[in-house]
């Protein structure tokens, strides 16, 4: 029993207890990326604050993200072509910003898939609908940092967002948007 205590004294107080890095809004970033039959359109999204759960040897164990979906904006138009996408992307047709101002994602577990190489399986909630999804991701500690960085891709119809969905109505010819969006997420954290 005293040999335990004192194992338990050692980790402890040699710091290799498990940590939570706080991500840094501003150095992180969240590029999007929506398709349609006729093009693309892609832009950036701003997280509100979250962490990353990290073990006692570094290890990826899970984590907690809100992104502001009142910061939504579209990076290959301009002017009022810009103005009006962003206002239709944030309207009840897409994102529903004015009701549904935040959405979420937790991480419920970080599979390792070798030296700084996760699946991550989690919830993710939009428009009040949660729905799970996968993805790897990349993770490197480094100054005191942890950057994690992963593509995703989310189906919208998921989400009940159906406007100009094939999912959802027939004969949309070239004016089809596709269901999924890619996210390109790049998370920096403090240690």
């Amino acid at each position: 029993m005293i040999k335990v205590l004192m194992i338990s004294a050692l980790t402890l107080f040699s710091g290799a207890v498990a940590k939570d890095a706080k991500v840094d809004v501003k150095e992180s970033t969240v590029k999007w990326v929506g398709k349609k039959v006729t093009g693309q359109h892609n832009g950036s999204i701003q997280l509100q604050g979250g962490r990353l759960e990290m073990d006692a040897k570094g290890n990826l164990t899970g984590g907690l993200f809100t992104i502001d979906m009142t910061t939504l904006s579209n990076s290959d138009l301009s002017g009022e072509s810009k103005g009006k996408l962003e206002g239709h992307l944030k309207s009840d047709d897409f994102f529903g910003v004015a009701t549904y101002p935040t959405a979420t994602f937790v991480i419920t577990k970080a599979v390792p898939q070798g030296p700084g190489k996760y699946k991550v399986i989690g919830n993710i909630t939009i428009k009040g609908k949660t729905e799970e999804i996968q993805f790897p991701v990349s993770v490197v500690a480094k100054d005191g940092k942890v950057t994690a960085t992963a593509d995703v891709s989310i189906d919208r119809s998921k989400f009940d967002i159906r406007y100009g969905s094939g999912s959802f109505f027939d004969n949309l010819g070239d004016k089809t948007i596709y269901d999924n969006f890619d996210l390109s997420v790049s998370l920096v954290a403090n240690m």
